[in-house]
């Protein structure tokens, strides 16, 4: 075997450490982001995740609090410098006018520095929240992988990576300006109360009735608000999977359909938010008809308490300023109950992604290992199938959604959970039970549709590697130069370089057969321990696929491979053959030898049929590779694969 280059993952750390934080005033900022550490959350439901979320951030919402309060405070007293100010006109007072004046100016600077400081704390606190969600879903990916999918549809994943994130966020940074709210309130009754005790119980009677009259609506806007937030997912899905198939659709014809069917899924979204919105609308309206019902009351019995005597005009105009203040904090209190509608379901959402594990953990003797490696042959313990180390093992499997499942355990990522198959096992150890970071740099699995990101060529081939094989060699090893030549006509620079040329998303500018090469040849260049590849050549010719075949052989000569294929050029060069039959290893040993001697492995290559394989002798006799070869494969000249083979070899 090969000596094997340890591989290096590029891994770009901050210029200086940030340690998280660790007191109340050690407050994360935008600019530090991201998190060196977002923290593990709690997903027993979506509550307790916004609770710990908040948690984390308990710091910034400590700031937005205080901030908070002097906004409002200052807010609320506002009343009592036009009192002030109102008395001292009715009384001939230059001195109480004074202060009058000048409590309105130290609340005005109060208003200012506080309302900008808490918006800033704000926007901090809503950004830093979203990010530390957006981090876990990033870390939950690259955890999951290709299971991600598997267990949650695509567009639910888009959904919570998005819109779900900004309304957790904006239930985070809008709680504690509804505490800032709550305070402010009770600051108010228990004021006024003090001040004007005639006037003050009525006002403190009133405002917990007021902030408490939406209540009884929220449960029914929330269900509405789940239901518009159930339609948009769906929606969103449909929108993904259609752009996503769009050259197929429009192959068979079928824009129009599924056109038609988003058209009547965004019409479900449409009346679904309308009677949302009512809802919400009539939690508003009862937020401004009932403090205008308060407002009226008390200057009705205000006006009432003047003409006796009992209070003064200014502490009447104090009062009633308070009052009509009281409107600000109030619709906070309607706002987190709309947020918390929102942000609920999107948190249990989020909560129900976060939640989601690998089949197993890593293993006590995995994470004491001490450093070392798992190297050595791979092993299914499911079906039998048996990589040696340093082989070329090709898998014929008439099944291609078993062969994907295989490939996918072969990964360490199993669908299935963890007590109905055993654990694949590398070297003797179990694979899905290592630590994450060694199971990817020991396995590469390439899908049967890999996925191409968008950017340049050069940005593409830029993987965690090993070092050991550069891009010009796996660009050639898949033969890629009709790509590198489309690629270069399509080059914006003078020079014409494809590496510096842009890709678009997902390659859709390139045919399947390019994307699948380009895909091949970003797995070559990662030079992982073991690499896994399901149907690399699937979408090329005859005499590509040869040439490719040849390319594999040759670059990942000494290390492991495993090609799970049922092509007779790629089989024949393979150094070993298993055939995989309704989930088991029956049969292993060269391709012509298979050919010869097992008529289920010429059923899947061959695509013989049933009446074909009834005919056959029980003691078939050895057929003669090449001219089996000849029979199926459309290759002009069987030199040129015997010419591959020695190049190869």
């Amino acid at each position: 075997m090969r000596p094997r280059a340890a591989v290096r993952l590029r891994v770009h750390p901050p210029s200086t450490p940030r340690p998280p934080p660790n007191s109340l005033w050690d407050v994360m900022q935008i600019h530090q982001l991201p998190y060196a550490d977002p923290g593990v959350p709690d997903v027993r439901s979506g509550t307790r995740f916004l609770v710990w979320l908040g948690r984390m951030q308990i710091g910034g919402q400590a700031r937005s609090l205080l901030w908070g309060l002097l906004l409002q405070l200052s807010i609320a007293a506002l009343p009592l410098g036009v009192g002030l100010a109102v008395q001292a006109v009715v009384e001939h007072d230059g001195g109480l006018l004074a202060l009058g004046c000048g409590v309105l100016v130290a609340l005005g600077v109060g208003i200012a520095v506080g309302d900008t400081m808490l918006h800033r704390t704000a926007v901090t606190n809503w950004i830093t929240a979203a990010a530390r969600v957006q981090q876990l879903l990033a870390r939950k990916t690259a955890e999951l992988g290709s299971l991600l999918t598997r267990r949650v549809a695509a567009g639910e994943v888009v959904a919570v990576s998005t819109s779900d994130v900004e309304k957790i966020g904006w239930f985070v940074e809008a709680f504690s300006r509804f505490a800032a709210s709550a305070v402010t309130l009770v600051a108010v009754c228990a004021g006024l109360v003090v001040y004007e005790p005639a006037l003050g119980l009525v006002v403190a009677l009133g405002v917990p009735a007021l902030a408490l009259a939406s209540l009884p609506l929220l449960p029914a806007a929330t269900r509405r608000a789940d239901e518009q937030r159930a339609k948009a997912g769906k929606a969103t899905e449909l929108a993904s999977d259609t752009v996503a198939g769009l050259r197929v659709l429009r192959g068979i014809g079928g824009e129009e359909l599924f056109l038609g069917r988003y058209r009547t899924a965004s019409q479900e979204v449409r009346r679904t938010a309308v009677r949302s919105a009512r809802m919400w609308a009539l939690i508003a309206a009862v937020q401004v008809l009932l403090p205008g019902v308060l407002l009226i009351a008390v200057v009705g019995y205000g006006a009432g308490l003047v003409s006796d005597g009992r209070i003064s005009v200014g502490a009447l105009v104090t009062v009633y300023g308070a009052v009509a203040l009281t409107h600000h904090p109030l619709r906070t209190v309607e706002e987190i109950g709309m947020a918390f509608a929102f942000s609920r379901p999107s948190a249990k959402r989020a909560a129900r992604v976060l939640a989601l594990r690998r089949a197993t953990e890593p293993t006590e003797a995995a994470e004491g290992s001490g450093g070392e490696t798992a190297d050595g042959d791979l092993y299914d313990p499911s079906s039998g199938l048996l990589a040696p180390a340093g082989r070329f093992t090709a898998v014929v499997c008439g099944d291609p959604d078993l062969a994907g499942r295989l490939a996918d355990r072969l990964g360490g990522h199993p669908a299935e959970p963890a007590g109905d198959h055993a654990s694949v096992l590398l070297g003797g150890v179990p694979l899905d039970g290592l630590p994450l970071e060694e199971a990817r740099t020991a396995v590469l699995v390439q899908d049967k549709e890999p996925v191409l990101l968008s950017g340049t060529l050069s940005e593409l081939l830029d993987v965690p590697s090993s070092g050991a094989v550069r891009p010009e060699e796996a660009l050639a090893a898949a033969q890629c130069d009709d790509v590198l030549d489309a690629l270069a006509q399509a080059s914006v620079g003078a020079d014409g370089d494809p590496m510096r040329t842009r890709i678009t998303e997902r390659g859709r500018s390139l045919s399947g057969g390019q994307r699948q090469r380009l895909a091949l040849a970003r797995s070559l260049v990662a030079d992982p321990r073991v690499l896994v590849l399901d149907e690399p050549t699937s979408a090329v010719d005859s005499h590509t696929e040869a040439r490719v075949a040849a390319g594999i052989r040759k670059l990942r000569a000494g290390a492991t491979t495993v090609v799970l294929a049922s092509s007779p050029l790629l089989l024949d060069l393979a150094d070993r053959v298993v055939l995989i039959h309704e989930g088991r290893a029956v049969a292993a040993g060269t391709h012509r030898e298979l050919l010869a001697a097992e008529p289920r492995y010429r059923a899947v290559v061959t695509r013989e049929t049933d009446e074909e394989l009834n005919g056959l002798d029980e003691d078939p006799k050895p057929l003669d590779g090449l001219d089996e070869l000849n029979a199926l494969d459309d290759l002009d000249d069987l030199d040129d694969l015997e010419a591959l083979k020695g190049e190869s070899a």
